[in-house]
Protein backbone atom coordinates (compact mmCIF):
# COMPACT_ATOMS: atom_id res chain seq x y z
CA UNK A 1 0.00 0.00 0.00
CA UNK A 2 1.41 3.37 -0.86
CA UNK A 3 1.88 5.67 2.24
CA UNK A 4 2.57 9.38 2.24
CA UNK A 5 2.02 10.41 5.74
CA UNK A 6 2.69 14.41 6.29
CA UNK A 7 3.31 16.01 9.54
CA UNK A 8 4.67 18.83 11.28
CA UNK A 9 1.75 21.21 10.87
CA UNK A 10 0.58 23.26 12.87
CA UNK A 11 -0.16 27.14 14.34
CA UNK A 12 2.69 29.68 14.17
CA UNK A 13 2.40 33.15 14.10
CA UNK A 14 3.02 35.28 11.13
CA UNK A 15 7.46 35.50 10.81
CA UNK A 16 7.74 32.15 12.68
CA UNK A 17 8.98 28.75 10.80
CA UNK A 18 7.68 25.40 10.62
CA UNK A 19 9.25 22.21 9.64
CA UNK A 20 7.31 19.60 7.86
CA UNK A 21 7.94 16.47 7.08
CA UNK A 22 6.86 13.22 4.70
CA UNK A 23 7.64 9.86 5.12
CA UNK A 24 6.98 7.33 2.38
CA UNK A 25 6.48 3.73 1.61
CA UNK A 26 4.99 1.58 -0.73
CA UNK A 27 6.66 1.99 -3.46
CA UNK A 28 10.63 2.65 -5.27
CA UNK A 29 11.24 5.88 -3.43
CA UNK A 30 14.19 6.52 -5.28
CA UNK A 31 12.47 6.59 -8.62
CA UNK A 32 10.03 9.42 -7.68
CA UNK A 33 10.67 13.15 -7.43
CA UNK A 34 8.73 14.03 -4.28
CA UNK A 35 6.78 17.42 -3.38
CA UNK A 36 4.77 19.86 -1.38
CA UNK A 37 1.38 21.46 -2.85
CA UNK A 38 -1.06 23.42 -0.39
CA UNK A 39 -4.64 24.19 -0.57
CA UNK A 40 -6.24 27.11 1.49
CA UNK A 41 -10.00 27.46 2.36
CA UNK A 42 -11.80 28.47 -0.82
CA UNK A 43 -8.97 28.03 -3.21
CA UNK A 44 -7.29 26.06 -5.73
CA UNK A 45 -4.58 23.74 -4.66
CA UNK A 46 -0.85 24.64 -6.00
CA UNK A 47 2.64 23.14 -6.32
CA UNK A 48 4.71 24.53 -3.59
CA UNK A 49 7.81 22.37 -3.87
CA UNK A 50 9.30 19.03 -5.69
CA UNK A 51 12.82 17.83 -5.18
CA UNK A 52 14.25 15.34 -7.84
CA UNK A 53 14.91 11.65 -6.86
CA UNK A 54 18.55 11.33 -7.42
CA UNK A 55 20.43 14.77 -8.06
CA UNK A 56 18.23 16.76 -5.78
CA UNK A 57 16.69 19.26 -8.26
CA UNK A 58 14.02 21.67 -6.67
CA UNK A 59 11.63 23.63 -7.91
CA UNK A 60 9.91 26.15 -5.90
CA UNK A 61 6.92 27.96 -6.44
CA UNK A 62 7.59 32.45 -6.80
CA UNK A 63 5.51 32.72 -3.78
CA UNK A 64 7.50 30.71 -1.42
CA UNK A 65 11.28 31.00 -3.51
CA UNK A 66 13.84 32.28 -0.46
CA UNK A 67 11.54 31.32 2.34
CA UNK A 68 11.43 27.17 1.83
CA UNK A 69 13.78 24.96 1.64
CA UNK A 70 12.77 21.45 0.17
CA UNK A 71 15.12 18.25 1.07
CA UNK A 72 14.74 14.97 0.90
CA UNK A 73 16.66 11.81 2.64
CA UNK A 74 16.16 8.91 0.28
CA UNK A 75 17.62 5.92 3.39
CA UNK A 76 14.72 6.97 5.12
CA UNK A 77 12.58 7.79 2.70
CA UNK A 78 11.05 11.24 3.75
CA UNK A 79 11.45 14.45 2.42
CA UNK A 80 10.85 17.53 4.16
CA UNK A 81 10.38 21.12 4.11
CA UNK A 82 11.38 24.11 6.29
CA UNK A 83 9.42 26.78 6.31
CA UNK A 84 10.84 30.55 7.30
CA UNK A 85 9.33 33.61 7.37
CA UNK A 86 5.99 32.29 7.25
CA UNK A 87 3.08 34.38 5.68
CA UNK A 88 -0.99 34.22 6.37
CA UNK A 89 -1.11 33.65 2.29
CA UNK A 90 0.96 30.38 3.88
CA UNK A 91 -1.84 28.66 5.74
CA UNK A 92 -3.86 25.95 4.21
CA UNK A 93 -3.57 21.67 4.14
CA UNK A 94 -0.25 20.69 2.93
CA UNK A 95 0.23 17.43 0.61
CA UNK A 96 2.91 15.47 -0.20
CA UNK A 97 2.58 13.87 -3.42
CA UNK A 98 4.74 12.19 -6.01
CA UNK A 99 5.65 15.70 -8.43
CA UNK A 100 6.87 16.37 -11.76
CA UNK A 101 7.33 20.31 -13.30
CA UNK A 102 5.86 20.49 -16.44
CA UNK A 103 6.17 23.81 -19.11
CA UNK A 104 7.18 25.08 -15.48
CA UNK A 105 4.28 24.14 -13.67
CA UNK A 106 4.15 21.66 -10.62
CA UNK A 107 2.07 18.93 -10.86
CA UNK A 108 0.99 15.56 -9.14
CA UNK A 109 2.28 12.79 -10.55
CA UNK A 110 -0.02 10.12 -9.06
CA UNK A 111 0.58 9.34 -5.16
CA UNK A 112 -1.18 11.63 -2.63
CA UNK A 113 -0.63 11.77 1.37
CA UNK A 114 -2.97 13.02 3.76
CA UNK A 115 -2.60 16.53 4.77
CA UNK A 116 -1.27 18.20 7.15
CA UNK A 117 -2.79 21.48 8.46
CA UNK A 118 -0.46 25.23 8.64
CA UNK A 119 -2.00 27.94 10.42
CA UNK A 120 -0.82 31.28 10.54
CA UNK A 121 -2.19 34.00 12.59
CA UNK A 122 -1.03 37.30 11.72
Amino acid sequence: EVQLQASGGGLVQAGGSLRLSCAASGFTFDNYAIGWFRQAPGKEREGVSCITPSDGKTYYADSVKGRFTISRDNRRNTVSLEMNGLKYEDAGTYYCATCQVVYGSLIGSGYWGRGTLVTVSS
